[in-house]
C-alpha cells in the first residue's frame, strides 16, 4: 500500500512542475527565488581580472531597440560599456536584472559610461514582451543581427565590461548581484 502513496505523491509533484512549465511560470518562479538569493550578497561578481591584454573588443555590430531604432556598437568607442547578454526564458537572467537596474540607477550619470542589455530571444517580441511593465531602468536592445566574436558566449547570463581603450576588463558567465560598492567602484574607474 505504501508504494501507491509514493506513486500518487510523485504524480502530484510532476503535475505541479508540468503546470509551471506549460504555463510559463517556471522561469518566473526560478528568477524570483534566485533574485532573493542574490539579495543575500552570497553571489557577487569576482573582480579578479583575467589576463585579457590581447582581447580587444570588436565594435562591429548593430542591434535594434524596442522602438526599431538601430544601435551601432561603433558609437560606444571611447566609453566604458557594461554589457549583459540575457533572454526572457532564462531564470538567472531574470534574477539579476533588478540588481543591474539598481546599479544602473546609481551610476547612470557617470560620464562616458554606458549600459547595453542585449536580449537574445529568437524573436524581438519575446524580449520586448518580457520587459513590458517592468520598472527596471536600463538601455535594452535586441541581437536582431547576431553577435560578433567578442560577444559570443557559451551560456547566459554573460556580463562583460569594456574599458575606454576598447579592452575587455571584466567577463563573467552566470548570474551575480552587480549592485555592490566594490563593483560600482570598479566600473566607474574604467
Amino acid at each position: 500500500m505504501d508504494w501507491k502513496k509514493e506513486v500518487k505523491s510523485w504524480g502530484l509533484i510532476l503535475a505541479f512542475f508540468a503546470f509551471l512549465y506549460f504555463t510559463g511560470l517556471l522561469p518566473v518562479i526560478q528568477g524570483g527565488v534566485q533574485s532573493v538569493l542574490l539579495s543575500t550578497g552570497l553571489i557577487n561578481p569576482k573582480l579578479e581580472i583575467p589576463d585579457l591584454r590581447d582581447q580587444k573588443f570588436d565594435y562591429r555590430g548593430q542591434f535594434k531597440d524596442f522602438e526599431g531604432k538601430l544601435i551601432d556598437l561603433q558609437d560606444y568607442r571611447g566609453k566604458t560599456v557594461f554589457i549583459n547578454l540575457w533572454a526572457s526564458w532564462c531564470g538567472p537572467c531574470r534574477a539579476e536584472m533588478p540588481h543591474i537596474s539598481e546599479l544602473y540607477k546609481s551610476v547612470k550619470d557617470t560620464p562616458n559610461l554606458e549600459f547595453l542589455m542585449i536580449g537574445l530571444d529568437h524573436d524581438i517580441r519575446k524580449s520586448q514582451g518580457f520587459m513590458e511593465g517592468k520598472t527596471w531602468g536600463f538601455p535594452v536592445v535586441h541581437a536582431s543581427f547576431g553577435l560578433n566574436q567578442s560577444l559570443q558566449s557559451e551560456s547566459i547570463p554573460t556580463t562583460l565590461v569594456v574599458n575606454k581603450e576598447g579592452k575587455i576588463v571584466f567577463y563573467q558567465q552566470g548570474m551575480s548581484n552587480f549592485n555592490t560598492d566594490e563593483f560600482r567602484k570598479f566600473l566607474v574607474s574604467q
